[in-house]
């Protein structure tokens, strides 16, 4: 029998990736006889059921938590084992249903986590399933697909907006996982008779919690690896059917065009914005919405759906709305100022997007829990553990208005920790405290120890332009020199790390594929520190996580942290 190890990786990912593209050009074509064939030859391919188990037991987030059958964490030998008896099957056992807190809300997020065997054929399904419906899905359809992010979303929302101040219905579908019908679901996905029986199989599982096993009649349960895919299905052709409700624009008698345009319809996931410059079409378009969801199940959740204007105050609402983590709000300015109209003129007013205040007290009650947590800690522990959390939200937020806001954030950081030091050392003079845990580093004052890196300062991280993606594009086109690039500007990146991906073409070190969407990238030292290698640019390397775990095992430096941890 063959290692895990030794599998030729490359060969596999790039076996499905042709089937995969295939699949892709046929549906776009509209040729379904020619996508179920391939379809079928895909969920046969020993290729795909092993990508399939690397994918949940190696590159999942949630590979080390179990399913009722209290499997998790598997072996090399075991995922090899898995892949040869994979086969797809009505077969499926409950998931274990278990809560997560929403961060700053009582309510807990409801989860269903499936067995690793189920995990598994859900991935293969993915796999077979995600080329089809790419072809299909709506350019403004953000949330749950490769290669799309809140950015993109965000970025739409700033070109729609940015010559002319709209109404904005901010509109959110109530448990939209946990309410979709299963019989409108499967005829909306119209496959095989066979993948049907699969999914629906998955749908009506049961879940079991507290010991307890319950029926599944409607929903699909978040946690599951195939769940958003299921869901974008559901909600797709929304965008199209509202804006075809609409009459095209002409031109009057009199010169004037009647109803310039249809209402632009955004969506990322559940949550959705429509944007128009009248208020008449914005209600229309809540109530189109309305009935559209109805046979799904689904509805809008009436306190966090409304309707709001981008520039003025509106039925007691303030000017603007948060979506995704920002504030969108026009500002006015004066007449020499401000963005210009199609015409040139100035339309005296601005669009400024800024994290939302509800986003920032989140960000701050999460670093003052850790805080907390670890108030008796030394100073290079607790750094260590808030560093990735800065990092990720400051590079969240950088491509946008932020700086102003970075630099308040950064503040109430400083009287965070500064409160921390002085009850730490309640005996001493603040000149002290203060000369303690403030040093010189890299010719600023910066809050860290002896040894180690800084506290991280949202300040420092920038601004970075974020570039839309194009219209329909998918990474299943075969476009990688697209592709790599975007994925290297991405603004995740810190700017060291963009470095290493620029120099590497947006390939990866050890197999020399390109890094594709949803891909987890792990920045390794070449020369483990532990060995004698050093922190520096040309120790560091950007490696696929599988791949970076294969180097690890053979390389001496087990144990160590990598560089995303330092």
């Amino acid at each position: 029998m063959y290692e895990w190890n030794t599998i030729p990786w490359k060969q596999v990912e790039k076996q499905v990736f042709k089937l995969q593209k295939r699949i892709y050009k046929a549906s776009q074509r509209g040729n379904q006889v020619e996508v179920r064939k391939l379809q079928r030859l895909l969920t046969k391919s020993h290729y795909a059921k092993l990508l399939a188990v690397r994918r949940v037991s190696q590159d999942n987030q949630g590979k080390k938590t179990a399913g009722v059958d209290g499997v998790k964490s598997l072996t090399p030998t075991q995922r090899i084992q898995l892949a040869q008896v994979l086969k797809l099957d009505n077969k499926a056992k409950p998931v274990r249903r278990i809560y997560i807190p929403k961060l700053g809300n009582l309510e807990k997020r409801p989860l269903g986590i499936p067995v690793m065997a189920d995990r598994a054929k859900q991935a293969l399904v993915k796999l077979v399933l995600e080329p089809e419906w790419e072809a299909k899905f709506e350019p403004n359809s953000y949330g749950f697909r490769p290669a799309r992010s809140a950015h993109d979303a965000i970025s739409a929302i700033r070109k729609t907006i940015d010559k002319r101040c709209k109404y904005v219905l901010d509109a959110d579908i109530e448990k939209c996982f946990d309410k979709i019908n299963h019989q409108a679901l499967l005829n909306k996905l119209n496959c095989s008779p066979y993948l049907r029986r699969v999914i629906k199989s998955w749908l009506k599982s049961g879940m079991v919690e507290a010991g307890k096993l319950f029926s599944t009649e409607e929903g699909t349960p978040q946690g599951g690896v195939i769940s958003p895919l299921l869901a974008n299905i559901t909600l797709h052709g929304m965008e199209t059917d509202i804006r075809k409700a609409f009459p095209v624009a002409k031109k009057l008698s009199d010169g004037k065009r009647m109803n310039p345009y249809a209402p632009m319809v955004i969506r990322y996931a559940d949550d959705l914005v429509i944007i128009h410059p009248e208020l008449k079409e914005v209600i229309k378009a809540k109530e189109l919405l309305e009935k559209w969801l109805e046979p799904y199940g689904l509805k809008l959740k009436a306190e966090k759906t409304k309707i709001v204007h981008t520039l003025d105050a509106h039925a007691r609402q303030k000017a603007g709305f948060d979506f995704l983590g920002f504030n969108v709000r026009q500002h006015r300015v004066s007449k020499g100022r401000g963005a210009k109209s199609p015409d040139g003129s100035r339309l005296g007013y601005i669009t400024i997007i800024t994290p939302s205040k509800e986003s920032i007290r989140k960000f701050k009650t999460k670093l003052k829990e850790i805080v907390v947590r670890n108030y008796s800690g030394k100073q290079e522990h607790l750094i260590r553990l808030l560093n990735p959390i800065i990092r990720g939200w400051a590079n969240y937020f950088r491509t946008e208005n932020s700086s102003g806001v970075f630099h308040v954030v950064d503040h109430n950081i400083f009287q965070m920790f500064w409160g921390w030091a002085v009850r730490r050392h309640r005996n001493k003079g603040k000149r002290w405290v203060y000369a303690k845990y403030w040093r010189r580093f890299d010719g600023a004052i910066r809050f860290t120890g002896v040894i180690g890196n800084p506290l991280l300062e949202a300040s420092r991280a920038g601004k970075r332009h974020y570039v839309k993606i194009q219209g329909n594009k998918s990474p299943f086109d075969g476009d990688w020199v697209y592709w790599s690039r975007r994925m290297s500007t991405a603004p995740k990146w810190a700017p060291r790390e963009f470095k290493i991906l620029m120099a590497q073409k947006g390939r990866c070190a050890m197999c020399n594929l390109y890094f594709k969407a949803g891909d987890l990238i792990e920045f390794d030292h070449k020369i483990p520190t532990c060995l004698g290698g050093k922190n520096t640019m040309e120790n560091l390397q950007a490696l696929h996580r599988h791949c970076h775990d294969c180097k690890t095992a053979v390389d001496g430096s087990m144990g160590q942290p990598s560089v995303n941890e330092e």
